[in-house]
């Protein structure tokens, strides 16, 4: 990743709505949410989630699926490693113990294998 995608990204993720959307999509990870789920979850007008999704979309957070009538929203799970990486990828300038910290905080969410 680059700084432009990261940019879009972080630039989705800086408005208290999208990230809500963006975090409860994560939890209903695999098998995503429709639009008007997430509206009424989050208390926020179709229209206006539809507009935030799309900002999501853009930024390679969200992806959409038709399924029959409904258009059912997932978290982009590919786009937040790739953040994730671009975030931490010089992390600790080579001394990997510094990190160490930081990497226990991910193990418990992240299962056993992580």
């Amino acid at each position: 990743m680059d700084n432009e995608p990261a940019i879009a990204a972080l630039g989705a993720l800086a408005q208290g709505t999208r990230l809500d959307t963006f975090r409860l999509l994560v939890r209903h990870e695999p098998e995503g949410l429709a639009a008007g789920e997430v509206a009424r979850r989050l208390d926020v007008p179709q229209n206006t989630m539809s507009a935030h999704l799309a900002i999501l979309s853009r930024a390679g957070l969200v992806r959409a699926e038709r399924h029959s009538r409904s258009i059912i929203y997932r978290a982009n799970l590919d786009g937040l490693r790739e953040l994730t990486l671009f975030l931490i990828k010089d992390c600790c300038a080579g001394s990997p113990e510094l990190c160490a910290p930081l990497l226990a905080e991910l193990a418990p969410c992240c299962g056993k294998n992580a």
